[in-house]
């Protein structure tokens, strides 16, 4: 239990790896939706092209859309761009990284579907099987050309009557496949060439600013859950001291009934006070409000100059030991006279 508690702590801290792995997660998914769905070409002239390429990149939006419901960050960006200003300045570089970093993340199921759609090439058959040249194959002579897009919208269907004993239903299926799975080779390659490039090439760039735009816009990430667990450990404590004071009038009834009160105040008591002076519904309206159009300027060193200056200072540990060395000669002194 405490190996499964410290990963989903690790998790749960680190936002990347939670987005790494739910990408992770809908890139398999996808796949085993691909792999498990019935697909049934129509075979209609009119409608495999629409079914073809419904299948293909249909599913992929809604694994795109997925992506950005899913990733927390893209919330985090749209209310980063869309807040005030403040006092606080809204800083381009890092929306458009965080903006990058989403729909890269976004990408990766959409993108697998479509590379494993292609090189199945089952609606690559069925979307382009009407578009091929017929002169190109043989079979097709002496045939009006309405009967040759039947014919040709025919290939996908395994079973069907009038191309199931065709001479060039075959040879158009390879020939079709061939030109899917290349495709999707080629895709696959461009990715991999492209982000092997991202990879070599980007310490050529300025790494200062890169440095700089990752931090913010994880400050950002995490400022944002700290004033999310803040709130709720406030609403959590008022909640508390709203039914305390409501059933103070009870407590003599709810000792009696060995609800163990004394101890819960006693707790209570010890407990951090998560309040900080905000008391009443009219108050914690206008902090949120403040919050949303007015954020604190990122400067710490304000907060640290507010702390008192003038605490009484501690007594110094070695004024008592100097004052004690001064009496030391003097009380060896008396003592030599008094021997003597």
């Amino acid at each position: 239990m405490d190996r499964f508690r410290m990963i989903f702590q690790y998790f749960q801290s680190n936002s990347e790896s939670v987005m790494n792995g739910i990408c992770g997660l809908l890139a398999l998914a996808s796949v085993k939706m691909y792999t498990s769905f019935d697909f049934n070409c129509p075979c209609l002239p009119k409608y495999n092209m629409v079914y073809g390429v419904g299948i293909m990149f249909l599913p992929p939006m809604a694994l795109f859309l997925c992506g950005l419901i899913l990733n927390r960050q893209s919330l985090v960006m749209l209310e980063e761009w869309k807040r005030p200003t403040g006092g606080r300045k809204k800083d381009l570089a890092i929306i458009r990284y965080m903006c990058f970093s989403i729909m890269q993340r976004a990408m990766i199921a959409p993108v697998v579907w479509i590379i494993v759609t292609l090189l199945d090439g089952k609606c690559f058959i069925c979307a382009f099987s009407s578009s091929i040249d017929p002169e190109k194959f043989v079979g097709f002579a002496n045939i009006t050309p309405t009967q040759i897009q039947l014919l040709l919208s025919k290939v996908p269907c395994k079973d069907d009557e009038l191309m199931k004993n065709h001479t060039a239903r075959k040879a158009i299926s390879r020939y079709l496949r061939c030109w899917s799975q290349a495709l999707g080779w080629s895709i696959l390659l461009f990715l991999i060439v492209v982000a092997f490039l991202a990879r070599s090439l980007r310490p050529c760039f300025n790494q200062a600013a890169f440095l700089q735009t990752r931090y913010w816009s994880n400050y950002i990430d995490i400022e944002q859950k700290i004033f999310e667990e803040t709130c709720c450990e406030h609403a959590r404590d008022f909640a508390h001291k709203c039914i305390l004071h409501f059933f103070e009038s009870m407590q003599q009834e709810i000792k009696l009934r060995r609800f163990n009160a004394p101890r819960e105040a006693e707790e209570g008591e010890a407990e951090e006070d998560h309040l900080r002076g905000i008391t009443d519904q009219e108050q914690m309206n206008k902090l949120l409000k403040s919050w949303y159009y007015s954020k604190p300027p990122l400067d710490v060193s304000q907060a640290t100059q507010r702390q008192p200056m003038d605490r009484e200072r501690p007594s110094v540990p070695w004024a008592d030991s100097l004052s004690n060395r001064g009496n030391t000669p003097q009380t060896a002194k008396s003592s030599r006279q008094t021997d003597v």
